[in-house]
């Protein structure tokens, strides 16, 4: 069955190479066609280039609004509040898979101050989840041969690694992937997920590899060395001295304060989003979403025309950067709006690129002094506060690359300060765009260890490790001091019950019985009438309830745990309706036979069974049901004494969604100790002497 990662995780590469090859030649075209008509009239180009955008954007917001209204946003809170235990309705739907990679396309080839990458895991979970059932049963699209991951452990532990797939195709950052998934998104973790975590990440970033080679030959269009993420900075700054420590320490403050603002300002928009925007249907979703691309691309022509042309600086032979860069083509030194050929216009190099070509030309080594203090400030503001009002649009929506956009922003414009000020010093300006990057992240989404390798792996320079350590330790004390990270609080913000790594501080002096001591438990017997099951079902909304049954003696005796999945089962199949209201005869056949496994597994991507949709006759709701054969007779059970803190350990760490809390036990069968669970397979039964530790009371 581990075989099947292949398959599996193979498309959410090939998604990835998609997605970004048609990102690349959508950009390519426009900025294209954009420079070939602004050499006759910038107001006629400044119109194409509003409208190609528009267009863009607009196919993106009618695609969520109208067809997947759940590939809307990143996707990464909620497969972080699936991974911890709860059902998000529609998250993992075929039409959210499609929605996502062909929303991403038109939102960011659109220009929008967003990014592809969050989408990407998200894009991940869809196929690893899709696959693991056998497909859609909505659409008709199955194949039993891929359903082998019924259990809702397997599926869990395939969208864990989908997760990973999508960071390792976003960023080709196959450990960082790995830690991602570790770190950010899955509750609990296991030896057998690491290396199918692992692996899965490693064949993505092979597809990847192999897609990017393809390209290079010339057969993607338009596409650029953007598109599959690595900034090559191993050319830049071989070493750094002590005293660069203090302006990188500020950058992580920076980053820390910016990124704290950062998550702050968006749950203020997105709760009057909620409130009052959203709330007037998807019509003004649509408005809303083209209005911001015409504010963006209104900002990113005309900002550029307002900042004077600089020289081009003396070429270096031994450089391939060119000065300027030929019209509509990728690179540093864009010539717009410039009087003479030998010049170039620094915030059109930002502007007039693509995210990921922009990023580069800020992470780029040996161009000192390409970038202006005045337009770096600019930039910074202006592409903030587009970040800002952008997230939370009713489009697929990352926030890695904006982040490594504003942060490196004024990485840069620190780094400015420190080469005038320390002019002795070998200091490369990219350095510190690539710090300035780290921080921010940090101190928005609260990553230490999985960002700080994938920082690593996609610039390809393990000398800025310790650099890059410092900067995240920093930016993340700095932001903890004033909210929480950015998935933590937008799942808020959705309602996501999640159940984090700590429990809270109050929960040391609380009992189990003191936390469920306001709730009413509704049980059921183990006959069950028919019509008392339908009334349950529809007067709640509980996921399982306890069967209970009476000793001779009278004694109620909980018996096992019956889902909601379940009993919905039993209701539409009506074959297992008796007319005694007796428990059935165990000797008779098991009841259990006229049922496949398959029929009792929730499917992931669709909604399931409602209640809703049984019809019932009047004779039927007069029968009875023996749930004996159908129940879970050992779920897990805690003392009614047990500290709170242990029992949220236990809920969180194994994955739980019901736990059983009873009556402190009065008398014990027996103790299992480590040695009763080294039970070797092969071992001669002459020379193999248990000791039990058994005790009969």
């Amino acid at each position: 069955m581990d075989g099947f990662y292949v398959i599996f995780f193979s498309g959410t590469g090939f998604a990835a190479v998609f997605i970004n090859i048609s990102v690349e030649n959508f950009a390519g075209w426009k900025f294209s066609l954009t420079f070939k008509i602004i050499q006759k009239s910038y107001l006629a180009g400044c119109l194409i280039y509003i409208l190609i955008n528009l267009a863009l954007v607009f196919s993106s917001v009618y695609i969520i609004t109208q067809f997947a209204p759940a590939a809307a946003g990143s996707g990464i809170p909620e497969i972080k509040g699936y991974l911890n235990g709860i059902d998000i309705p529609g998250i993992l739907l075929l039409r959210t898979l499609i929605g996502k990679i062909f929303g991403s396309i038109g939102s960011v080839g659109g220009g929008l101050a967003l990014g592809k990458e969050g989408p990407l895991v998200h894009t991940g979970a869809c196929i690893a989840s899709l696959l693991g059932q056998g497909g859609s049963t909505k659409y008709h699209i199955s194949s039993r041969w891929l359903q082998g991951f019924k259990s809702d452990r397997d599926r869990r532990d395939l969208v864990t690694c989908g997760c990973a797939a999508g960071v390792a195709a976003a960023f080709r950052a196959p450990v960082g992937g790995v830690l991602f998934a570790l770190e950010e998104v899955t509750s609990w973790w296991r030896s057998q997920l690491m290396w199918r975590v692992f692996f899965t990440s490693a064949i993505v970033a092979v597809v990847v590899r192999a897609a990017m080679g393809w390209c290079k030959s010339g057969n993607c269009g338009h596409f650029g060395s953007g598109g599959f993420i690595i900034w090559d900075i191993s050319g830049g700054q071989e070493d750094y001295s002590f005293e660069e420590l203090l302006p990188m320490a500020v950058i992580g403050v920076i980053g820390g304060l910016l990124g704290a603002l950062f998550n702050q300002l968006t749950i203020y928009v997105t709760r009057w989003r909620r409130n009052y925007l959203h709330k007037k249907g998807n019509r003004v979703k649509i408005y809303e979403a083209c209005l911001i691309s015409v504010i963006t691309s209104v900002i990113s022509f005309g900002l550029p025309l307002l900042r004077k042309c600089s020289p081009c600086p003396d070429s270096d032979p031994a450089s391939e950067i060119e000065c300027p860069r030929a019209p509509g083509m990728y690179g540093n030194y864009v010539n717009f709006y410039c009087s003479k050929e030998k010049e170039y216009n620094d915030l059109a190099t930002i502007f007039f690129n693509t995210q990921d070509d922009a990023i580069r030309n800020l992470f780029s080594a040996k161009t000192i002094h390409e970038f202006s203090a005045q337009s770096l400030l600019a930039f910074l503001v202006m592409f903030y506060t587009l970040a800002v009002i952008t997230f939370g649009t009713a489009v697929p929506a990352g926030q890695f690359v904006p982040g490594i956009m504003i942060g490196s922003t004024y990485g840069r414009l620190v780094g400015i300060f420190t080469v005038n000020h320390y002019k002795k010093l070998n200091i490369e300006e990219g350095t510190y765009a690539l710090l300035g990057a780290a921080s921010f992240l940090g101190g928005s989404m609260r990553m230490t260890v999985s960002l700080c390798v994938i920082m690593v792996e996609i610039t390809n320079n393990l000398k800025l490790l310790p650099l890059i350590m410092l900067v995240l330790l920093i930016s993340k004390a700095v932001g903890d001091a004033f909210n929480e990270g950015l998935y933590e609080e937008q799942a808020r913000l959705r309602g996501i019950p999640l159940l984090e790594s700590r429990p809270k501080y109050e929960m040391r002096k609380m009992t189990a019985k003191e936390a469920c001591r306001n709730q009413k438990v509704l049980s059921l017997p183990r006959v069950v009438k028919v019509a008392d099951v339908v009334s349950i079902l529809q007067s709640n909304k509980h996921n399982g309830f306890p069967v209970i049954d009476h000793t001779r003696n009278g004694e109620t005796l909980v018996i096992g745990l019956m889902l909601r999945s379940h009993l919905l089962v039993l209701l539409q199949s009506k074959i297992d309706f008796q007319h005694s209201p007796l428990p059935c005869d165990p000797r008779g056949g098991s009841q259990g036979i006229r049922h496949n496994f398959s029929e009792f597994a929730k499917p992931v991507s669709s909604k399931g069974i409602s209640i809703n949709d049984i019809h019932l006759s009047s004779d039927d709701l007069e029968m009875y049901i023996d749930l004996a054969p159908f129940l879970n007779p050992s779920p897990y059970v805690v003392p009614e004494d047990m500290s709170l803190t242990k029992v949220y350990n236990i809920f969180r760490q194994l994955g739980l969604r019901h736990i059983f809390v009873v009556p402190r036990a009065s008398r014990m069968i027996g103790v299992i100790t480590r040695k009763d669970l080294l039970i070797e397979e092969e071992t001669d039964s002459t020379t193999m002497e248990l000791q039990s530790t058994s005790v009969r009371l």
